[in-house]
């Protein structure tokens, strides 16, 4: 079996820990590495080695900076299929959406290497006669990440560690002990090119030992994606210390489906939406929200789309829909189908039996619709995180949006219509983050944040698009004068000097 290390100033070291998380390949539910879970004299190490390297990195001109990175991410270009099979193996998302999940590392890269042209300061003469002033960002010292299971690519090395280092700083990321090995993997690519020691460094460490992040003199920022009731733990905690936090939290997101929707095309967008990495993603969409008049031909049309979904192992090139992540998580789900159907939600597509032939000890749970749901059951309210749909059907817009806006939580959500006044209407009243009007997963590319509202989000600033680098660095502002001959003989100066 297979023993992971962790990785610091650009070594991969052996843990002295004892204890380990458990990696599977949920297509096949094999075991097939341990990660060890560190120790926190361990942990301490690590971010005194990003102090360290924090110090000599900070000093490195940014033009520099991003040329690491631009070298970063011609390796990740060449070693794709490497990357994608591993992602794909360790997580258990299918071919494409574990490429896809690279392809987002790449992306944040990108976000990155344009730091220089982003990250500018502001300047004005004479903002008072005579005196000067410019504003710039600093880099602020090491940042912990603490990333999920769901997105071992594009979460950690692409939402947190490229911005963080191309703004001069170091990053300690706690990886998810379900995947880590894409992460480490892509870690290895900064190692080739030259990354100068601590700048980033990957761990694994258990609960307990994460509270060195949170506390530590030596962090002065947390970046953490997961859920609701752990990032408010992790926002209070962090703030506490007076670290500086963002925290991405859980979703329920919903589409609103009017009347004159093009259903084919309509049908075809939720599909993707709500089955696509097995509904493993803050912004998939287990929601949709019909009005009555096309409620059961909109159902009916899902339902024979998800019925021919190919369900298999991840990394075969044909699979539409592979295996949740571990098998506590598939009990997990499958307890969730039936809590619905307990509520009085009606069964439309069962996918709780699903059998992959040659997998029979996967964690395959196939697409499965629920309909019917109605407010007050649970199963259409909190994050299932699996292939589930829930079907609710309203009578007009402004029931739908009063259902939608309902929510706690408000990452995403969709409209599906052919109605600029009702698609303005909703863009402006709903409480979503990020907004669809045809399209299912309304994540902007990496240029635009990330700005999920209410308990989808912990925070000040966002990741990705401006709010990355205000995030990552804090703003100086120095006044100059200069004087002349006169002015140095002056024995006395206004009280309000340069200020009025």
């Amino acid at each position: 079996m297979e023993v992971l290390k962790y990785f610091t100033n650009n070594q991969f070291l052996a843990s002295g820990s004892n204890n380990f998380y458990k990696v599977y390949d949920p297509s096949l539910g094999e075991h097939i590495a341990n990660m060890p879970k560190l120790t926190v004299k361990e942990v301490r190490q690590v971010i005194d080695n990003a102090h360290k390297g924090y110090l000599e990195w900070s000093k490195t001109p940014i033009m520099k900076r991003v040329q690491v990175l631009y070298k970063v991410r011609e390796l990740l270009v060449e070693k794709m299929e490497e990357l994608t099979y591993i992602c794909a193996r360790e997580h258990g998302k299918n071919w494409n959406e574990a490429e896809g999940d690279v392809l987002k590392a790449k992306e944040g890269l990108e976000l990155a290497i344009s730091m220089p042209s982003l990250i500018t300061g502001e300047s004005l003469m004479d903002a008072s006669v005579g005196y000067d002033t410019v504003s710039y960002r600093e880099p602020l010292g090491v940042f912990a990440g603490i990333a999920p299971f769901n997105f071992p690519a594009m979460i950690p090395m692409g939402w947190m560690a490229p911005v963080c280092i191309a703004c001069g700083n170091s990053i300690v990321i706690k990886v998810s002990g379900a995947t880590p090995m894409t992460s480490l993997k892509i870690a290895e690519l900064y190692r080739q090119v030259g990354l100068p020691d601590g700048v980033l460094n990957i761990v694994c460490c258990d609960r307990n030992d994460t509270q060195e992040l949170l506390s530590n003199d030596k962090i002065k920022g947390v970046t953490f994606v997961g859920s609701t009731k752990v990032g408010r733990i992790v926002y209070e905690k962090a703030a506490k210390h007076g670290k500086r936090v963002q925290c991405l939290c859980e979703a329920k997101n919903h589409a609103l489906v009017l009347n004159d929707a093009a259903l084919d095309r309509t049908a075809a967008g939720i599909i993707n939406s709500a089955f696509g990495c097995a509904g493993q993603r803050c912004m998939a969409l287990p929601v949709v929200v019909a009005e009555e008049q096309i409620a059961d031909a909109l159902v009916a049309k899902i339902k024979e789309l998800a019925s021919k979904i190919k369900i298999g192992k991840a990394y075969d090139r044909d699979t539409q829909l592979g295996p949740v992540y571990s098998k506590e998580h598939k009990q997990k789900v499958l307890e969730w189908i039936s809590k619905g159907l307990d509520e009085g939600a009606e069964m439309v597509l069962d996918g709780r039996d699903v059998v992959v032939k040659g997998s029979e000890n996967g964690f395959y749970i196939g697409p499965t619709i629920l309909d019917k749901v109605t407010p007050e059951m649970t199963v259409g309210q909190k994050e299932i995180f699996g292939p589930v749909l829930c079907i609710k059907r309203v009578k007009n817009f402004d029931e739908g949006l009063k259902v939608m806006n309902s929510s706690p939580y408000a990452n995403g959500s969709v409209i599906f219509t052919q109605s600029g006044y009702f698609a303005r209407e909703f863009a402006r009243n709903t409480h979503g983050g990020m907004v669809g009007i045809n399209v299912g997963i309304p994540v902007p590319i990496g240029v635009f944040s990330f700005t999920g509202h209410k308990q989808s989000f912990f925070g000040d600033l966002h990741c990705l698009g401006k709010d990355s680098y205000r995030f990552f660095t804090e703003q100086k502002t120095v006044t100059t004068r200069w004087f002349d001959e006169e002015e140095k003989k002056m024995t006395t100066v206004s009280t309000w000097d340069g200020t009025i």
